[in-house]
């Protein structure tokens, strides 16, 4: 079901879908900033309609809850936890329940965590999935990584280029780096997920074949993806300035990291030291060895399996032995 609330003054999109209603709610943060995932259940279905009331919320200014209007002063970190809480607050009213389960994936993850541990009382449990930890870090672990990929195959032609391109230690990326990001993580198989080469025929081209959206929301799915990402609202550059390690170093519900074995988009190592160093009542971390930086598609009937034994019940029985 499609549906639009006002959320913070802003009229947000979201799709809800589920076999019963008395299912528990989870509420999916989608990741970008500014790139809803909804769509790509059509390819890569996840099965957790089967088991969850799932709220695929689209953020503001992105997909469904794109709009040029939107004051671009309010294209902050904070406005995105508070609309988050603002979200889970609905629903919590809507569906009738006193808490829901959150999950958050990528650039969602850096903006779940956030509103979890400020309002830790609106949730049962916090899942992240692509874990950000410190993504500048994680950016130099994913280009050293590339230049080991690279010099394996015996690529000299990207190689020179990456050479040329370093990230950096510092924020902003540079541009030329940027500008190579994507399609090197991509070929070396640790971008959005192992088997996907390309952005362009594995996402450009696939959304504009989703059937629940209008042509007109298709060209806004894009148009939001390039709207969130404009530099003056600085997101991406105020993820890379935030260390969560620092920022989110408790968390008073359990807390599950979902991470791909082969995922340097947000750094796999980064993510699991984080998971270690978490106060939360209970943590598990999954690695998942087939995945890179999208489990909940790559593989999903694990991360069923996660979420029904683990996660609905508060213990960590199938996490990764410590």
């Amino acid at each position: 079901m499609k549906t639009h609330v006002e959320i913070n003054g802003v009229e947000q999109g979201m799709f809800i879908e589920g076999e019963k209603s008395q299912n528990p709610v989870l509420l999916f943060v989608h990741g970008g900033p500014g790139m809803p995932e909804y769509w790509l259940t059509q390819r890569y279905p996840t099965g957790l309609e089967n088991h969850f009331t799932v709220v695929w919320w689209e953020q503001r200014g992105a997909g469904l809850s794109y709009k040029p209007s939107i004051p671009p002063g309010t294209m902050t970190t904070a406005q995105f936890v508070a609309d988050t809480l603002e979200v889970t607050r609905h629903l919590l009213e809507r569906f009738g329940v006193e808490r829901i389960y959150l999950m958050g994936h990528s650039w969602g993850s850096y903006i779940a965590i956030q509103a979890a541990a400020e309002e830790p009382g609106l949730y049962f449990a916090y899942i992240g999935v692509g874990q950000i930890s410190d993504q500048l870090e994680s950016e130099q672990l994913a280009y050293t990584y590339a230049l080991a990929h690279y010099e394996n195959l015996g690529d000299r032609r990207i190689l020179q280029k990456l050479k040329a391109a370093a990230p950096g230690t510092t924020a902003p990326l540079p541009a030329d780096y940027l500008a190579l990001r994507d399609g090197y993580m991509h070929r070396a198989g640790i971008g959005t997920m192992r088997d996907m080469k390309s952005v362009i025929s594995g996402l450009f081209l696939p959304s504009w074949r989703f059937r629940e959206y209008t042509l007109a929301e298709k060209v806004n799915l894009w148009r939001g993806k390039i709207f969130s990402a404009r530099s003056e609202f600085g997101l991406w550059d105020a993820m890379l300035a935030t260390d969560l390690r620092e920022a989110v170093p408790e968390l008073e519900i359990p807390a599950y990291f979902i991470h791909g074995r082969f995922d340097y988009t947000c750094a796999y190592p980064l993510a699991k030291g984080y998971l270690e160093r978490l106060e939360a009542p209970i943590k598990g971390f999954y690695t998942f060895e087939n995945s890179a930086h999208s489990p909940v598609f790559e593989e999903p009937e694990r991360t069923v399996a996660i979420m029904l034994e683990d996660v609905l019940n508060g213990t960590a029985s199938l996490a990764d032995s410590t």
